[in-house]
C-alpha cells in the first residue's frame, strides 16, 4: 500500500476510502504505539510509525485543494471555468473520488460523504500529534463529528 508505483500516488492512496483508511491508522497507532514503524514511502528508507503515516497520507490527501505553483487548484483537474470564472474560483467542491496521481475531482460534485471529512482532518492533525493520540488514548481513534480535541490532546464535546 506504501508502494508510491502501485498504491500510493502523490495526492494520497489511489482506490480506497481515505477517511476510513486515515482513521484505522490512528487507532492503529493508539495499539502499537511510536515504536512499531514501516517504511513510508516503501523503498525510500524513511521509517514512520502509524500516526506519522496517516499524517503523510492526510498530507497528500490535502495537497488536492489549495493553489498549485501556477495558481491552480488541483482538484478542478484541466476544467478552465472552474479554474478562472470569478463566481466559482473560491468555491471548492468535494468530489466523490479524486484521482490519486493528478488530484483532480472526479464522479459527482458536492459531496457531503467522506470527502467532508478532509476538514475534520484538517482540524484533527491541526491539534494533534503522535504523542498526545498517546496520551489521549481510545478518544483519538473514535473522534466523531461532534468531538474535538484540545490543544492538550483532550477531546471535548462540541456544541
Amino acid at each position: 500500500m506504501l508502494n508510491e508505483n502501485e498504491f500510493l500516488g502523490p495526492y494520497s492512496i489511489r482506490s480506497t476510502s481515505k477517511s476510513t483508511f486515515i482513521r484505522d491508522l490512528l487507532q492503529y497507532h493508539l495499539y502499537y504505539g511510536d515504536d512499531f514503524r514501516v517504511e513510508c514511502p516503501q523503498g525510500s528508507g524513511r521509517m514512520m510509525n502509524l500516526f506519522e503515516v496517516s499524517k503523510e497520507l492526510f498530507d497528500r490527501l490535502t495537497r488536492t485543494f489549495p493553489r498549485d505553483e501556477q495558481g491552480r487548484h488541483r482538484v478542478y483537474g484541466r476544467g478552465e471555468k472552474s479554474q478562472t470564472d470569478p463566481h466559482w474560483r473560491y468555491h471548492i467542491l468535494f468530489f466523490e473520488y479524486f484521482h490519486g496521481d493528478n488530484g483532480a475531482g472526479l464522479g459527482a460534485s458536492h459531496q457531503a460523504g467522506w470527502t467532508g471529512l478532509v476538514a475534520k482532518f484538517i482540524q484533527l492533525y491541526g491539534f494533534l500529534d503522535a504523542n498526545q493520540a498517546l496520551e489521549g488514548g481510545k478518544g483519538v481513534g473514535s473522534w466523531t463529528s461532534h468531538s474535538k480535541p484540545t490543544r492538550t490532546g483532550e477531546w471535548n464535546e462540541m456544541e
